[in-house]
């Protein structure tokens, strides 16, 4: 490809630096742990911006360094980014207004999205009141509208009652009570604050239809977000044509990109065999639509002369294309994938207009900086990287047989192959790094997949929209691609799970995948090959035999705390049910493990109780070879899943020179009217030290209370502890004064959600943990909490070790 009038050689010599330097600027203040003030980057955009003028002027008369380009860029991209992230963020919601009754009159702004327990909207406020007095709420908030009973102050859904339709467009008067967007923060989990961020959503909170409170009041459609409203019409269109089809929620996400209408199952299905990128509307699906587009442009643009005169008919196809393509994209949600698909279709169409052409390089990199441009946090999305070496890696490997294949049908099957198994052989590194798992099955999935989904499914689900018959025909072909899929799943084997690497390694895999398809000498694919080994071999750090390490997982208002020593592994406890749809073990637990390469000995459930048992059934399903102790009752579900046996007091094993010890309850607690948190197994994990080490300690408590701690005291031949996992979250009913003084901690550990409804931890039993000079760290300051036997006095805060000023202070 040769440089056009756009790419002059003079300006080939900048243009690439320039690129590069804008997205090293927006890298760098990504990396930002707080924001600098406002100052500060309106400083480095003026200086950017001076410094780039007088660049290009000076460019025209002799060459400059290209590094002094990349500086310059880069501070210019530095300050734009940072000068919008200290503008939103100074609209955040007021801590003041945290957990009030606020009286507000806003617009649904998107389709709501509905799960088993109610649904959820965004919504654009225009006026706010708090005891009848205005206020200034962010502009944008996420909110839940569950049942009547006017749901909890930490958001967790209730069952759902009678919600009325709600339509986007919409304008409401109602009352809510917000929070500011704060997430679980966990090692290699999803971040949901960044999430909220990118999406505008500075508040999150739920909809007050009980206790008093007036009940919500429809004021109106204003007709402001036709899109949307559209999408809605649609999304209600196939699901009343399709009430009887399992799979019906994989039509409506490939027209509309609702995601959400994908059950949870499936979704399990499609990442175990590598198509999750089909289900969603990607750039695929848009590439496809603007090729179609552009056919049906070119073959009616030629019908006229007229037309054809005032543009040829290959331009007019180009921007028929392109529009048709944008429209699709903006109909199906405007996702970070279209978009970016649309802004790369929107060069290439540019450039060809202008009759010349840029090297792959240019074309490829200005399309990322045009995303970044428009959405800087892009560039921590994993689809943001999986795309864009998909499609550079597309580029970088076109081989001559693509012109051949044009010819003969034999030649083009073989070229389709090809660039699947290039394409898996690349991405393989990339996406173990961001996920780490990947489909072994992956390559024969897509094959069958890939035109199945782009060829039939996917115009059969359009066509619906003016034909909704296509619909019953798009539900046969979903069924068939669900049963392949299924089948395929379900082979031994068909996904490799890895643990997570540190960066460095990954990075070094990815570019190892890549120097094993770019068709370079033999001795560079050894090396790509040698750099991609240690992906596949990297195993987590474990402890030194007889030390023990314990990581207490952020779930929100619930426990789940994770044991290690040097070749075993123990769950306490599994977290909450946050939803019908949704809980702790799935959404942390199960990443979690994964990602630091466990297999768990034992799971023990310390009472029934739902933040404690939530997230079992989906630990038990990942866990194969775990075993189950609990204080359980004896028809409870989950004995079903894991044959076990209930804890008691006397219980001891050893593990690496690791004592654990059950110390609550004994066999005459159990019995009838007794209440689950006084059964809660109570747990003793202690190291063995050695001649010179100290023999570090660990309590794990459940939700006991001040008479079983009592017990306990009076009972029990140790109970001295290091660390302290706080019984019943803090509760006013729990850390009795003896208790404590008997445990004698160095650490305390609260696991609680921000802003939970029961107000834990309470102040009192604060105070008498102050008193004795206990430090406390609990879940929404800290996140997940790591402490080590080795270090007995230091606890590792996962939102201090991965701080980004987009992340909630837990205040």
């Amino acid at each position: 490809m040769h440089p056009g009038i756009w790419l002059r050689p003079g300006a080939a010599r900048w243009l690439l630096p320039a690129l590069g330097g804008w997205v090293g600027g927006v890298a760098l203040q990504l990396t930002q742990k707080t924001l600098w003030p406002s100052w500060w980057y309106a400083l480095a955009l003026v200086l950017g911006l001076m410094a780039g003028i007088g660049l290009l002027l000076r460019q025209a008369r002799s060459r400059l360094p290209a590094v002094t380009m990349v500086l310059v860029v880069a501070t210019l991209s530095f300050g734009q980014v940072g000068l919008r992230a200290v503008v939103f963020q100074a609209r955040g919601l007021p801590t003041v207004l945290e957990g009030r009754d606020l009286q507000v009159t806003g617009v649904v702004t998107t389709m709501p999205q509905f799960g088993a327990a109610g649904m959820r909207l965004h919504m654009r406020i225009e006026s706010a009141r708090a005891g009848g007095v205005p206020v200034a709420l962010p502009p944008l908030v996420l909110l839940g509208w569950y049942s009547s009973n006017g749901g909890t102050a930490d958001d967790a859904p209730q069952p759902a009652g009678s919600v009325p339709a709600v339509w986007a467009g919409e304008r409401w008067l109602m009352t809510v009570r917000l929070k500011a967007p704060h997430g679980n923060r966990n090692p290699h989990g999803f971040d949901y604050e960044l999430w909220l961020w990118e999406h505008g959503l500075q508040a999150t909170g739920y909809v007050r239809t009980g206790g008093g409170n007036d009940a919500p009041l429809r004021l109106g459609q204003t007709g402001r977000y036709p899109v949307e409203w559209l999408r809605q019409a649609v999304r209600q269109r196939i699901d009343a044509r399709l009430v009887e089809s399992a799979q019906a929620g994989w039509i409506t996400a490939l027209v509309t990109g609702d995601q959400h209408a994908i059950e949870r199952a499936d979704w399990d299905v499609f990442r175990a065999t590598g198509v999750a990128h089909l289900m969603s509307i990607s750039g695929l699906h848009i590439t496809l639509f603007a090729w179609l587009a552009t056919r049906l442009a070119n073959a009616a643009w030629r019908r006229s002369s007229r037309l054809c005169l005032r543009l040829p008919a290959p331009q007019a196809a180009l921007l028929g294309g392109l529009l048709l393509a944008s429209a699709y994209a903006l109909f199906s949600g405007w996702g970070v994938p279209s978009q970016r698909t649309v802004w790369m279709l929107a060069v290439v169409c540019g450039l060809r207009m202008a009759g010349r052409s840029w090297p792959w390089p240019m074309v490829w990199l200005l399309a990322g900086v045009v995303v970044l441009v428009m959405d800087p946090w892009a560039l921590h999305q994993a689809g943001f990287w999986l795309s864009f070496v998909a499609v550079g890696v597309l580029f970088a490997s076109d081989s001559p047989a693509a012109g051949v294949a044009r010819l003969r049908p034999w030649s083009h099957l073989r070229a389709m192959l090809r660039e699947q198994w290039v394409m898996t052989l690349a991405l393989t590194p990339l996406v173990l790094l961001l996920f780490g798992q990947v489909s072994l099955v992956g390559f024969i999935a897509n094959l069958f997949a890939i035109p199945w989904v782009t060829l039939l499914l996917t115009p059969l689900a359009l066509l619906g929209v003016l034909a909704p018959p296509a619909w019953d025909l798009a539900a046969v072909a979903v069924a068939v691609l669900a049963a392949y899929l299924g089948w395929l799943a379900q082979l031994p084997h068909a996904t490799l799970v890895v643990p997570a690497a540190p960066a460095w390694i990954g990075v070094a895999g990815v570019l190892g995948g890549l120097l094993l398809v770019l068709g370079l000498p033999a001795r560079f694919r050894i090396v790509g090959a040698a750099l991609v080994v240690p992906v596949l071999l990297w195993q987590s750090p474990r402890p030194l035999a007889g030390q023990f390490e314990l990581l207490a997982a952020d779930v929100g208002q619930g426990t789940a705390v994770l044991v290690r020593t040097s070749h075993h592994a123990l769950l306490y406890d599994t977290g909450p049910r946050y939803s019908r749809d949704s809980d702790a073990g799935h959404r942390v637990l199960v990443p979690l493990l994964r990602a630091l390469g466990v297999e768990l000995d034992l799971l023990v459930l310390s009472h029934r109780d739902s933040d404690h048992v939530g997230g079992a059934q989906s630990v038990l399903a990942m866990q194969a070879r775990a075993r189950l102790i609990g204080s359980i009752e004896p028809e409870h579900g989950l004995w079903a899943l894991r044959q076990g046996h209930r804890c008691e007091h006397g219980q001891s094993w050893q593990w690496d020179g690791v004592v654990f010890t059950i110390l609550h309850p004994r066999p005459e607690d159990y019995g009838e009217g007794v209440k689950p948190n006084a059964l809660s197994c109570v747990l003793r994990v202690s190291a063995s030290g050695g001649a010179s080490a100290h023999a570090a300690a660990a309590l794990l408590t459940g939700d006991i209370e001040a008479a079983q701690e009592g017990q306990l005291v009076q009972g029990a031949a140790t109970l001295q502890a290091d660390l302290l996992l706080v019984p019943h979250h803090g509760s006013k009913t729990s850390s009795s004064a003896a208790f404590l003084d008997a445990v004698s901690p160095r650490v305390a550990l609260v696991q609680n959600g921000y802003r939970n409804r029961f107000g834990h931890p309470a102040a009192a039993p604060m105070a008498r943990y102050a008193e004795r000079g206990i430090r406390v760290v609990d879940s929404p300051h800290c996140g997940a909490m790591r402490w080590s036997s080795v270090e007995p006095g230091v606890v590792a805060c996962q939102r201090e070790a991965e701080r980004r000023y987009w992340q909630h202070p837990g205040r």
